[in-house]
């Protein structure tokens, strides 16, 4: 069995842009990868967040909202990505002790105000995001998944 590199996205409520992350890289290079994400204060899966991911056909409704304290001290992860800037400051170094920590800040798409159309069209515009930036991390560390 090939070995496969552990990843982690690492927000603060681990209810948008975690979830969407771990759900894009799994689509992309899960058979080379083993995705994880967590939140320093889990929330639940943003509902929104959701139907972004079905519009481009990735399910994550079996995600689950997990603190990073069920993988500190079991999991050795090859890259430990934060995506918000509160994840960046306060997350516990020993998630990437072995290996690489990347910071991508994101716009919340949680935060977003307005009626339900307008909060999609923001959770839609950082899901394109994070796909890109997944995409182009991807060619650089992994050319083959690109």
């Amino acid at each position: 069995m090939d070995y496969k590199q552990k990843v982690i996205f690492v927000c603060t409520g681990n209810s948008a842009r975690s979830q969407m992350a771990e759900g894009i890289l799994r689509d992309l290079a899960g058979d080379e990868f083993e995705v994880f994400s967590a939140g320093l204060e889990p929330k639940g899966i943003n509902p929104l967040s959701i139907v972004a991911m079905d519009e481009i056909g990735i399910d994550i409704r079996g995600h689950t909202s997990d603190s990073i304290k069920k993988y500190m001290g079991h999991h050795h992860f090859s890259h430990a990505i934060t995506v918000c800037s509160d994840a960046d400051e306060k997350c516990p170094s020993v998630l990437w002790a072995n290996g690489v920590r990347h910071h991508w800040p994101f716009d919340d798409p949680a935060a977003a105000e307005g009626t339900d159309e307008e909060k999609l069209a923001v959770f839609r515009r950082v899901r394109d995001e994070i796909g890109a930036k997944i995409r182009a991390w991807l060619a650089e560390v992994h050319p083959v998944s690109a």
